[in-house]
């Protein structure tokens, strides 16, 4: 079976399309094809084939252009299977199943509540704009031969209209993080590895530790790139030992140092549902979890008894919690984080997901 996956907006090696679901699925298939759109030229790795159609020069030349362009090279193709990861490209969906082929579509996020938070869209229209693209996914997404979903809250959303619709979490490969129990090394600090926005909570972290010791390891991008000069001129700033972008060997390392992972995230119709990747990141690498205290969330902390939950409004409660837990005995400490690992190995891990996609691709599709 020859399979494509497409998408315009990602980068080439996108943890969940290419690490996850391209790599996961060339293990079963002969050939396995990805369409991006970067400008690096095309490429063969890890088995699968990678075809580049040229950067956009913008988001709307990238939006008006580039689905014909994937469109174009997913016909040159002849796959028997399309795998679509962005919105946009729900417009050459039906095109493809035109010419004979079964069409996924991977939905990342929930997108109609996504929008009710994007401020570069007006405030007044956009409840509007949720549900004009609620109605078009729900239009396309119904024709389609099956719908893959990142969270089972985005599963149920699309059950009700596509019965062949799963969800395949963004549970972390487990091998690629490293377990570390030494904790001799470790210092009074914590670590917040991942996009870095307003809505991921770096304002609260920056006022939970001002006036304290605790520092803050920090590891990502700024969005919008004006929010670094704000977090910069932050009093607390001077406790932040920022990264920049980090590949898999320095989250490691940073991970290796500090005693506790954040994710308090803002209670966003999305966020409150999600299943954030760094979460289960943190507790593969051994450390307790500093949460949002979303009901979900805080489920599967209390559950393993592998971090604590804060509220995530409030930097006082926050500085509180994170200086009650770092000033932790050890022992207690080290248990916290080996029942979070235990847990990835069971359950939260990308194992498990794969066999649930080849499974889906081979049975359902």
């Amino acid at each position: 079976m020859k399979i494509c996956h497409i998408s315009t907006v990602h980068p080439r090696y996108d943890v969940r399309i290419f690490l996850k679901e391209c790599v996961s699925l060339s293990k079963s298939f002969k050939e396995v094809h990805l369409i991006i759109a970067d400008g690096l030229g095309d490429e063969k790795k890890n088995n699968v084939q990678i075809h580049d159609i040229g950067k956009p020069k913008s988001r709307k030349d990238r939006f008006l252009n580039f689905n014909k362009l994937a469109l174009s090279k997913a016909k040159e193709l002849q796959a028997e299977i399309y795998h679509l990861h962005d919105p946009e490209l729900l417009r050459i969906a039906l095109k493809l199943k035109k010419i004979g082929a079964k069409v996924i579509y991977d939905s990342h996020e929930d997108l109609p509540r996504q929008i009710l938070n994007k401020t570069y869209i007006p405030k007044i229209i956009r409840n509007t704009v949720s549900k004009i693209v609620e109605n078009y996914e729900n239009k396309i997404s119904k024709k389609l031969n099956g719908i893959i979903t990142a969270t089972p809250h985005i599963r149920e959303r699309f059950l009700k209209i596509n019965k062949t619709t799963i969800d395949i979490n963004n549970f972390p490969i487990i091998d690629e993080i490293e377990f570390n129990s030494n904790w001799e090394n470790r210092t009074n600090s914590i670590a917040y590895i991942g996009g870095i926005f307003k809505t991921r909570g770096i304002i609260e972290s920056l006022d939970a530790i001002e006036n304290t010791k605790i520092k803050l390891i920090l590891g990502g991008f700024f969005s919008p790139p004006e929010l670094e000069a704000e977090c910069k001129s932050h009093p607390a700033w001077s406790n932040v030992d920022y990264r920049g972008y980090l590949n898999r060997q320095q989250v490691n390392q940073a991970l290796s140092e500090v005693k506790a992972g954040m994710v308090i995230l803002e209670a966003t119709p999305s966020y409150i549902v999600s299943l954030p990747v760094k979460m289960f990141e943190y507790m593969a690498a051994g450390l307790p979890v500093v949460a949002s205290d979303f009901p979900l969330w805080k489920s599967i902390i209390e559950e393993n008894n592998c971090g604590i939950c804060v509220d995530q409004t409030n930097p006082e409660e926050i500085r509180e919690k994170i200086l009650q837990l770092i000033s932790s005995t050890d022992e207690k400490l080290i248990e916290m984080g080996k029942n979070g690992r235990k847990a990835v190995e069971v359950k939260y891990n990308w194992q498990t997901q794969e066999e649930k996609l080849i499974n889906f691709y081979t049975n359902s599709i």
